[in-house]
């Protein structure tokens, strides 16, 4: 096709990029090179999700498409973490590549924050999510026959850390938190549905509580990037496979 964008996707391996990824696999327009995942390189595991490397490999292998893995120390400063994201678009864009498509919802700061770090090498972002009423989107996302696991949660939601998300356990949290988690309250492993060829095997390990530097309330850029205010908890759900 004379108008195919070649996009490369980045893939957190949640809910929302496997609805967002759902939703390009149906526009003949778009045609996606690579998942792309930032690793944490000391553990092996995807950043802030702390998802062990080898069941995103999985995943990657049961969609059919090519991972590309940014590999990051924990906790980068924001001027690290640039420098390797500009290296890495840079090749991105001498392949051919001209997009980059995100499952971002409705933060503005981070969504002006990708547009203005990829207009840096010429490339443009795509958001199939965007502006989504999250209510809808989690009930899409079910309706469809995903399914999906908590598996890193901010220190209050203990109790949903670990658990399978359904529509019911969403009844049940705090009416202040997104039902999406839009807003990094918790985060997820997709392990079942349409774009899967087969479902992704798991079982549930040890649950652990880790503290990091909180980003600065006006400086919503990255989960994964440090920065030196108070201190934040989230309860991880580890997966063995």
């Amino acid at each position: 096709m004379e108008n195919k964008k070649l996009c490369i996707f980045n893939w957190s391996g949640g809910k929302d990029s496997a609805l967002a990824l759902h939703d390009v696999l149906q526009d003949p327009s778009i045609e996606i090179k690579y998942l792309v995942t930032t690793v944490t390189d000391q553990y092996n595991r995807v950043s802030m999700h702390g998802v062990r490397e080898s069941l995103l490999i999985a995943q990657a292998e049961s969609i059919g498409i090519p991972l590309y893995q940014i590999r990051l120390g924990e906790m980068p400063d924001m001027e690290s973490y640039d420098r390797v994201m500009h290296s890495h678009l840079s090749k991105f864009k001498d392949e051919g590549i001209t997009h980059s498509i995100f499952g971002d919802i409705f933060l503005e700061d981070l969504r002006n924050y990708r547009e203005t770090k990829l207009a840096e090498v010429g490339m443009k972002a795509i958001f199939p999510l965007w502006k989504s009423d999250t209510n809808q989107l989690i009930k899409k996302f079910l309706d469809l026959h995903y399914k999906t696991i908590i598996v890193c949660a901010q220190q209050n939601l203990e109790l949903f850390c670990g658990e399978i998300l359904t529509i019911d356990l969403i009844s049940k949290l705090p009416s202040d938190i997104d039902p999406c988690g839009e807003n990094g309250e918790f985060h997820t492993f997709a392990f079942e549905g349409p774009i899967f060829k087969k479902n992704i095997p798991f079982k549930l390990g040890e649950k652990v509580f880790k503290t990091y530097n909180q980003p600065k309330k006006d400086n919503n850029i990255k989960d994964d990037i440090d920065s030196k205010n108070d201190k934040i908890g989230f309860w991880y759900q580890d997966l063995e496979n």
